[in-house]
């Protein structure tokens, strides 16, 4: 998905295009989705694509790598003037994340979308699990 002018809604910094290559090595088939949950929406979480089931109100960001990013609508609502990008820091994963074990992790970092063009977005329709 891109905005008006031709962004993208979700990029992957060159570290996390690498640690995605070193996770499809073990999982040919992986999918993002972005978390709502304990750490603020800043933990990018990475699964097997059979492993989770991408509800009917989840939001397809786009795609990084060939991989899916989704987000769920209530956090698409809360991020959705933002440019999120995947990034990679030192540390360990979400407990059922690809990441974890790896010593480094998925972390999200987030820029507005300049001009308010995201104020101009109609919201995106649900992929529909």
């Amino acid at each position: 998905m891109t905005e008006p002018n031709g962004e993208s809604r979700v990029l992957a910094t060159d570290a996390a295009i690498d640690l995605i290559r070193e996770i499809r090595r073990d999982h040919p088939g992986i999918l993002f989705h972005q978390s709502g949950g304990c750490c603020d929406g800043s933990s990018p979480m990475c699964y097997p694509a059979g492993d989770y089931i991408v509800g009917e109100n989840d939001v397809k960001l786009g795609e990084i790598d060939g991989v899916p990013v989704y987000i769920s609508a209530s956090q698409y609502e809360v991020w959705k003037h933002t440019q999120l990008i995947i990034d990679v820091v030192p540390g360990r994963g979400g407990m059922f994340s690809l990441d974890n074990g790896r010593e480094k992790r998925f972390l999200t970092r987030s820029r507005l979308f300049g001009g308010g063009e995201g104020c101009a977005v109609a919201a995106p329709a649900s992929t529909g699990g």
